[in-house]
């Protein structure tokens, strides 16, 4: 009902803009019909567990608003802010607490095309200072566990550049958006091999299969829900994971991997997102599972309109 709600709302709003559904060829547009100054706000809920046999445990779930705001508009882009705030962190990790709260209160803006389809952090170089702000406090919160500080300066790392903040530190941002500037159509599924960001080495994307489909056209509520499947390149992701927890090990003076003992990693992503004819999304929900032949990790990130 409540998604309903806010859909006939949007629907409201929306009823001068061009319509995204093609009911003649069953065939959707996914576009960022988007004024300057237009604002949404969303919850975003993360959620991860380990599933070991038929134990679950370490389950950890945090949650945060972000308010969008279209800065400008122009004729071949938009220029939007995303403001993150109200964490509320449930996790027996000390460590994980501290760390998800660094982004409290910051702004990440970013540049899309005129269809919607992100293509930049404008403000990287801001992103980088808040983060680092952030680990410095934390740092010296967590003085007296050893090795943290050697631990946090390979955090740094991952947010030391703006293709490295674009690959790590955006996942919401990307979700937002994974769909818009597509045609799409009902009965013809999309199948292909691209590349996907390497969070640990940016300069060298993961080869992914993708199949694409649409689940559902609704043009009464001019919405629609659309459906990907992920799956990385196993051999790219356990070579690359084995060098990350070399180098981490190297780093905090531990015993490094072997890489004879070392089990293959699999990692598949599931996405499903309602969006709206204005290009607004009213929910979208990626779930990603990285597993080995013993264990399965699970995380869950789920965006919605408020």
């Amino acid at each position: 009902m409540k998604h309903l709600i806010v859909t006939l709302f949007i629907s409201i709003l929306a009823t001068n803009l061009p319509a995204q559904i093609y009911m003649s060829d069953s065939t959707i547009q996914v576009i960022g019909y988007w004024d300057k100054n237009e604002k949404q706000s969303y919850s975003v809920t993360h959620e991860s567990y380990r599933v070991k046999g038929s134990d679950t445990s370490s389950r950890d779930l945090s949650k945060y608003k972000v308010n969008i705001t279209i800065t400008d508009s122009t004729a071949d882009s938009y220029t939007i802010d995303w403001f993150y705030h109200d964490y509320e962190i449930y996790s027996d990790n000390e460590v994980l607490q501290k760390i998800s709260t660094i982004v409290q209160d910051m702004t990440i803006t970013f540049i899309t095309n005129e269809l919607g389809v992100f293509q930049e952090v404008k403000n990287w170089k801001e992103v980088r200072d808040f983060i680092y702000k952030g680990l410095r406090m934390f740092k010296t919160e967590t003085k007296e566990i050893p090795n943290m500080d050697k631990y946090i300066r390979q955090m740094e790392k991952m947010y030391d550049s703006k293709e490295s903040i674009e690959a790590a530190a955006i996942k919401e941002i990307r979700l937002f958006h994974s769909f818009h500037g597509g045609k799409y159509s009902f009965n013809n599924n999309i199948s292909a091999t691209i590349k996907t960001a390497n969070m640990y080495n940016s300069k060298e994307p993961f080869d992914t299969e993708l199949i694409l489909w649409v689940e559902e056209i609704d043009p009464e509520d001019n919405s629609s829900i659309i459906c990907m499947e992920q799956t990385v390149n196993s051999e790219q992701l356990t070579k690359t994971s084995f060098d990350y927890l070399t180098e981490i090990a190297a780093t905090l003076k531990t015993p490094a991997p072997v890489w004879s003992e070392f089990p293959a990693l699999k990692n598949v992503t599931w996405t499903t997102s309602r969006i709206h004819g204005s290009g607004w999304v009213i929910y979208s929900i990626e779930t990603k599972e990285v597993s080995t032949e013993e264990d399965l990790y699970i995380q869950e990130c789920t965006i919605e309109i408020l």
